[in-house]
Parts: structure tokens; sequence; C-alpha cells
């Protein structure tokens, strides 16, 4: 048994247990023995078994074997989960079918055979830990779906534009219709998309995201439609795609308008067909996942310039969104400012942190290219740093306040001249993040985390 299991064997016939724990102890973590079966529960509350070895019958010159069938019933009321195997010296093929229909795992008949048995506790072992991985692994997805949905529940913004997404996502949500978002970056597409997850008839399945514009052509296969062992070099274990692991949840692919043409035909075939087929097989498999894609360019101008599919456009673009940038959401500002205010005071303990009125007026002023996430980037950096009771236009460093002297005259961090020299490269290529990456020379997925870390 490789040392593996803990058993517990339930037995009126004291030679019975000594010769099991005899036989046993060498092979499995650890033997309990129990002659008393109301002594079941109890044992199975303190300790972590794997294995009930329950005789079916404890009564002097009872042999119907309906005490192991009433404590298999106990046990299985209480732990469901349990692995139960029954032992007696009176076998007949109705008891062991009776036996089994209740629930029991197996059936061993007295004398035992000791290879039979143990290979009947070796099963049962796997079976145990089995359902306790399957169990451990289900209550894993659901806290993640709990924590993921209660993470992204406030949906901050009572602008016209903004209510005009909101009132959009409430009527799209519970259908199954393919949504496209469209916005400048760090407008929160992701959080529209979670949006939609979390009020649709999906919400209790998973949603995963992709960001498609990180994935290279050799990756993009394997990430959406996964391979089998050995279908490349480094494929050293099965693993399943982005499309199947989402399948009944929602699957958001985001800056679907960095992928090239090949990725986009093979990304076609799979939302007509609702099928993928892994790399290294010729198997299909079928997916049922909610799509929800996103991009912060214009798909029609790119059809036009023929370096975006129509038909793809079309299967993607059942409804569309498109999220305002900041600049335009007026009032929202402030309401999005004391949010990320109250969220990082509570984070760094500075409760009595508040923002001036002079602060406030320099935000609303201020034209956001990186819209939301530049915002909450902003705000935290200013309550890590802030001294004072209050925050005042002096703790923001926001890029249209600093010139070209300013750079030359004035201290400066090289990560601010950093965001300073992408979010002007950002604004001269008009949000083409392929074009802004090889105008700095530097790797799209290398971009995106300083777009992050900057809030861009």
């Amino acid at each position: 048994m490789n040392n593996k299991g803990k058993i517990l064997i339930v037995d009126d016939n004291k030679s019975v247990l000594n010769s099991l724990n005899l036989f046993l102890k060498h092979k499995v973590d650890r033997v309990i023995t129990c002659s008393n079966p109301n002594q079941i529960l109890n044992l199975l509350e303190t300790e972590d078994i794997d294995v009930v070895l329950l005789d079916m019958n404890f009564s002097a010159g009872v042999n119907t074997g309906n005490e192991g069938i009433f404590w298999l019933r106990e046990i299985h009321k209480y732990y469901p989960k349990t692995v139960v195997t029954l032992i007696t010296a009176y076998g007949d093929i109705e008891l062991a079918v009776n036996a089994i229909k209740e629930g029991a795992n197996d059936f061993i008949l007295k004398p035992w055979d000791n290879q039979k048995l143990l290979a009947t506790l070796q099963n049962g072992v796997e079976l145990s830990q089995s359902r306790k991985e399957i169990n451990d692994l289900k209550q894993k997805t659901k806290q993640l779906i709990d924590d993921t949905n209660y993470s992204y529940q406030d949906f901050i913004g009572k602008s016209p534009s903004m209510l005009e997404v909101l009132k959009t996502i409430e009527k799209v949500a519970r259908t199954d219709a393919n949504v496209l978002i469209l916005g400048g970056n760090g407008t929160g597409k992701e959080l529209v998309a979670r949006q939609l997850h979390q009020l649709s008839n999906r919400s209790g399945k998973i949603f995963l995201g992709v960001d498609l514009g990180s994935l290279t052509e050799t990756l993009f296969e394997s990430e959406l439609f996964g391979h089998v062992k050995g279908a490349f070099t480094d494929a050293r274990d099965d693993r399943q795609g982005r499309f199947q692991t989402a399948s009944g949840g929602t699957l958001f692919l985001d800056e679907i308008g960095n992928i090239s043409p090949t990725m986009q035909s093979k990304l076609l075939s799979a939302i007509q067909n609702r099928m993928i087929t892994p790399l290294g097989t010729s198997k299909s498999v079928p997916v049922d996942a909610r799509l929800i894609c996103a991009t912060n360019q214009n798909l029609q101008e790119l059809v036009k310039q023929g370096l975006f599919r129509e038909d793809l456009l079309y299967r993607i673009n059942t409804i569309q969104i498109s999220i305002p940038p900041l600049r335009e959401r007026g009032s929202d500002i402030v309401l999005l400012a004391n949010y990320f205010l109250k969220k990082f005071t509570d984070k760094y303990d500075k409760p009595k942190l508040k923002l001036s009125d002079k602060a406030l007026e320099t935000l609303l002023n201020y034209q956001w290219p990186g819209n939301v996430r530049e915002l909450c980037h902003s705000i935290e950096r200013a309550v890590i740093l802030g001294e004072k009771e209050y925050l005042t236009p002096s703790d923001f460093i926001l890029s249209e306040d600093i010139s070209k002297e300013d750079i030359l005259q004035n201290p400066i961090s090289l990560d601010e001249a950093e965001k300073i020299l992408i979010n002007n490269s950002i604004k001269r290529n008009k949000g083409n993040l392929s074009s802004v990456a090889r105008e700095l020379n530097i790797g799209r997925q290398t971009l995106y985390r300083k777009m992050e870390k900057y809030g861009l």
C-alpha cells in the first residue's frame, strides 16, 4: 500500500481486530481498531479516516447483516464521502448486493485472503483520497468565484454616459450574446466584463480572462485550445486550454485587436463551431463559454486596412459596449477619487487623510490619459507619500503638468520620466500598443507591465 491511508476497523471480535492490526500496521499510515460501533461517528469526527472496514454483525447469534447496514447508513448520513468496506463471515450474493446498493465500496468475506484484502483496502484509500482532492478543488473553486465576484461588486459611476453603460449591461447580462467592449486603456473594460458575468446565469461558474496581446503565435493555440503530452518539446503533460477551462462560465478575451491574421482565423473557427482541437490530437472537444472581448482599438478601421477579419468582428460584437474616457465622466472623477482614497487610507493605515478642495479641482481638470487606472495609481502614490492631514495638488504628479523644461530643470525620478515617455508614445500612436512597443523598442508584455505599473 506504499504506506498510505488511515484505516478504521470495526469488529466485535477482538481476535479479528488483532489479526488485521498485525497484518496492516506496517502497510498503511495508521490502523485504528474499535470493537464498539457506537464509537464510529466520534472517531470519524476526530480522525481523518480513509477507509472504514466494518463488520456486518455485532450481536451474538445475529447473522442478517442488518447491523452493518444500519451503521453504513449512519456513516453516510453524517460523513457521506467516507469509503466503507464491509466484512462478514456470513456472505451471500443477496447480502453483498444489498450492501453495495446502500453505498458500500466493497465486500469482504471471512476468512479473508490477505492479498485480496490489501488490494481492496488500497482501492478504497485511493478512492477516498480522490474524493478529498475533488472536494478540496470544488471548495477552492467556489471560494475563488466568491472572492472574484465580491472583489468586483462595486461599479462606480453616476454620469449619464456610465448610467447608459450600466443600463446596457443589465439588458445583455442574462443572455449568452457575444459582447465586444470598446474603450481606452484603463477605462475599466475588464470590470464591465466581470459585471456582465456576475449578473448572468453563469455567475456561479468561472470567469476566465486572457490577455491576447501578450500571447505570441506559438503560445496562442496552446493557451486557448490546450495540448496533449508530447505535442511539442516542452509539453510534458496534457493541459486544458482556456476555452475548455471556461466552459460553462465566461471567457474574457482582452486586447483582441492585437492578434495576427493567423490567430484571428483559428479563433474564428473555435467561435463558429463551438469546438476546439488541442494541439497534438485530431479529437475535437465541445466548449460552452460565454464570450466577451475587449480592445482599445478601432476594429472597423482595422477591417478597412485589412488588418482584422470582418467575419470575426461580426462574430464577437453581437452587442457592443463603449466605455467613455474618464475625462468625459465629470463628477465620476470625484466619486472614484474618494473611493480609491478610502481604499488606500484603509490599506496603509492613514484614516485621517483627506482630499483638499484644490486637489479635487486639479483632479477634475486633468485629462486622465490613463483613465481610471491612472487615477487609482495616482491616489495610491499620494496616500503613500502624503504626510499632512490633507492631500494637495503638489501631492499628485500628473504627466500633463510636466513640460520638457521641467524634466530638464527639476528633479524627477526615472519612473516618472518613463511614464511620461510611454504616455506620449501612446498619444502619438493613437492607442495602438503594437506601434508603441515598436517605437519604444520593447516587447508588448514589457509595455503592458509598465502601463499597469504607471496606471496608463
